[in-house]
């Protein structure tokens, strides 16, 4: 399933336990197109998503999709033999209590020190230091005269691929399209969530 991510709300259940719920704007998902071993060397369905103005998509495209609409988002699932091209998919597969897999693109911080980046302690703040505190400190490796790759610096920061696991389902609402998942989701506002499920 695909979906934006909205805010975070809280969650009753029976019981009275409360628990933290990012909402989720999901589907319905239209079959674009069935790949098959024979002709695609694989086989997967591939999903569009979401609407788009004719003007920002490409005409290649624009024939790929015929007469399905106009998907703000295309991907594409390795699973076999269970869609037809035009067929719809939305919420009603999920159920409370189910266990999924969410994947995102956390949001982007541009460059960042490695305080924030890597939760450096930073330099001490007493003895004469000026200017350095958040500062990385040595970097160099002895003898060889060279930085290592790989070694923690200064650098972008956010704007990863980032999948979180065993996140339960508490509420589906059908009638808005509404996923209320447990926890916190990665991504900003309105950014593109992929759900799995983990049955």
């Amino acid at each position: 399933m695909l979906g934006t991510k909205g805010r975070m709300t809280q969650v009753f259940d029976e019981t009275g336990r409360v628990s933290a719920a990012t909402i989720i704007s999901a589907g319905p998902l239209t079959v674009t197109q069935v790949k098959n071993a024979e002709t695609d060397g694989y086989e997967a369905v591939q999903v569009g998503f979401g609407e788009k103005a004719a003007k920002n998509i490409a005409k290649a495209q624009q024939g790929h999709f015929k007469d399905l609409g106009l998907f703000r988002f295309v991907r594409e699932f390795r699973v076999a033999g269970m869609h037809q091209r035009g067929d719809t998919i939305d919420i009603t597969s999920f159920a409370p209590g189910d266990i999924v897999t969410v994947s995102a693109t956390t949001k982007g911080k541009g460059f960042q020190g490695v305080v924030k980046r890597h939760d450096f302690r930073g330099m001490p703040r007493t003895h004469g230091t000026k200017h350095t505190e958040r500062s990385s400190g040595s970097i160099g490796a002895g003898g060889f005269q060279r930085v290592f790759k790989g070694k923690r610096m200064a650098g972008r920061m956010g704007g990863e691929r980032v999948t979180v696991k065993n996140l339960k389902v508490l509420q589906v609402i059908p009638e808005t399209n509404t996923l209320l998942i447990s926890g916190a989701i990665p991504g900003h506002p309105g950014a593109l969530v992929e759900i799995v499920s983990n049955a």
